[in-house]
């Protein structure tokens, strides 16, 4: 039999069980087209504005349509669902808002988590653009490998970074901070 007591047995299924049910809501809500139209569209356009200027300002010519960044040299990207941070930020969100911290520490590792999430995907942005003007031959591998690999392993070693510097409850402690009421 295993050395872990079947009380963190039950704690570990049962962030998992969160998690899972938040990230299946979180995705049913982000997929639903009225929220996609409204709120995701949008906020990737922000994304290619943000990375248009960013480029401009590094030197290369970016003119942005909507969600698409284009070179003078007929070279463009469409930010697409996948490539907006919006599911990297959707996994961080959910395996926060299941683990047992106060509300106050899930409010700013939220905030903090999507913050770096976008930081984070702007970089992949640019230098996506970049590496297709310059370097063509590198563009898929650096955008279906190496980029999209980074952008998730960022989001889960930035949960387990988050999760690492919670307390504990004790045992006593709900996570809201009350007192639990003891049974027997």
């Amino acid at each position: 039999m295993s050395d872990v007591p079947v009380s963190a047995r039950r704690r570990s299924v049962g962030f998992l069980l969160r998690f899972v049910a938040l990230l299946l809501v979180f995705y049913l809500i982000v997929a639903s087209h009225p929220v996609n139209d409204a709120v995701i569209v949008p906020f990737t356009a922000a994304i290619a504005t943000v990375s248009g200027k960013l480029l401009n300002a590094l030197g290369e010519k970016a003119e942005v349509i909507g969600t698409e960044i284009r070179s003078p040299s007929s070279f463009g990207v469409n930010i697409e669902n996948g490539c907006n941070g919006v599911e990297t930020a959707l996994l961080f969100g959910s395996a926060v808002l299941a683990f047992p911290a106060t509300w106050k520490r899930r409010l700013i590792g939220l905030l903090l988590g999507f913050a770096a999430i976008q930081v984070l995907n702007l970089v992949r942005v640019i230098t996506l653009f970049w590496i297709g003007i310059h370097r063509p031959a590198l563009f898929n591998s650096s955008h279906t490998v190496i980029w999209q690999s980074v952008v998730v392993l960022f989001g889960v070693l930035l949960f387990l970074l988050w999760a690492a510097r919670q307390r504990p409850f004790s045992a006593e402690r709900s996570p809201t901070g009350r007192e639990r009421s003891r049974k027997g």
